[in-house]
């Protein structure tokens, strides 16, 4: 195993130490393992709080500042974060307006964050609680409760984090995370395995003439594992379940393709070009699209495809500025 590490044990808490030396926009509380905005929540302003494993960088302390999160919680890598975690991040950006909590399908996740909750509302904190479940390689999974939560997280945590920032109140905040929840669907496919620090081999087996359709962020196995094909067969593969998974005509969109921490710019970059026309076929009308590492696992060579079909409030929100270590534009 090639890293750079100095004792697998201490990866996070050290990339952590390395996040607050970079942005003096935020801050780190080390002992509880959160990252959180440099400047307390205005009064008056719904805080949102979000979290899971690490390894999915920047997803999601790579998105904490203004526009987008105030906190996000780190767990282990691949490993969720514990009740305490999130409720210590509740505890520090609630400003009274209450806390909004976007979580990703995965049972740990869930369990974890709807604990915190609880903990909270007993203190007088309010919170509201979206998950995001927009996999739609899962089908009939032994592996996860319904769909893993993926892409669509990045683009819900940009267009509530802007609603929440204009002053909305914790009802609407959260009324439209649960439109943008429902309105994403997301696919990814796999070159390569990940190797987990602590683990020090990679977590599957691959042969270098095949690639898994629909793997989990994680690893976890997907649809089919298929011969190595081209770029071209691999924007169908990620396209049609997607399409087909919508149903109904989708027009205007917003589109995200990840790499999965593995795949040079060029490379995305290549497969959005086969990807555009199939959309366009489709009746999918990507008028945003952002492209590049924003959910990812670790080394793994791989893309997510993730396409949310948008109203007219949500491409308003998602053009508004955002400045965050992950994602920035604007002013």
């Amino acid at each position: 195993m090639k890293k750079f590490v100095n004792d697998p044990a201490d990866v996070l808490a050290e990339a952590l130490r390395g996040i607050e030396a970079a942005y003096p926009e935020l801050r780190v509380d080390a002992e509880n393992r959160v990252i959180l905005r440099a400047e307390p929540t205005r009064a008056g302003k719904v805080a949102l709080v979000s979290g899971g494993g690490s390894g999915h960088e920047p997803l999601h302390g790579g998105f904490v500042g203004r526009g987008m999160l105030d906190a996000a919680a780190a767990g282990e890598v691949f490993t969720s974060p514990t009740p305490d975690q999130v409720l210590a991040a509740t505890q520090a950006v609630d400003s009274g307006a209450g806390v909004l909590h976007i979580v990703k399908n995965y049972t740990g996740d869930v369990l974890n964050f709807e604990m915190a909750a609880e903990l909270a509302a007993a203190e007088g904190v309010q919170v509201e609680a979206v998950v995001v479940a927009d996999d739609v390689a899962v089908q009939d999974s032994t592996w996860t409760a319904g769909r893993r939560g993926t892409g669509t997280t990045v683009i819900l945590e940009k267009i509530v984090g802007a609603l929440a920032e204009e002053g909305a109140d914790l009802a609407a905040v959260a009324e439209l995370a649960r439109r943008v929840a429902a309105a994403g669907r997301s696919m990814g496919v796999a070159l390569t395995s990940c190797t987990v620090p602590a683990a020090g081999r990679p977590t599957f087996e691959l042969p270098d003439d095949e690639m898994e359709v629909g793997v989990g962020i994680h690893g976890e196995p997907g649809r089919s594992r298929v011969k190595l094909a081209s770029a071209h067969e691999i924007a169908k593969l990620m396209v049609d379940p997607i399409v087909h998974d919508f149903g109904d005509p989708v027009g205007p969109a917003i589109v995200l393709l990840s790499g999965l921490g593995g795949t040079p710019l060029i490379e995305q970059y290549l497969l959005y070009g086969e990807i555009a026309p199939l959309l366009a076929e489709a009746g999918i009308d990507a008028q945003r699209v952002l492209i590049g590492d924003y959910i990812t696992s670790l080394d793994m060579a791989g893309a997510s495809l993730t396409v949310v079909k948008a109203d007219e409030e949500m491409l308003r929100l998602w053009d508004a500025p955002v400045v965050t270590p992950g994602l920035r534009w604007g002013a």
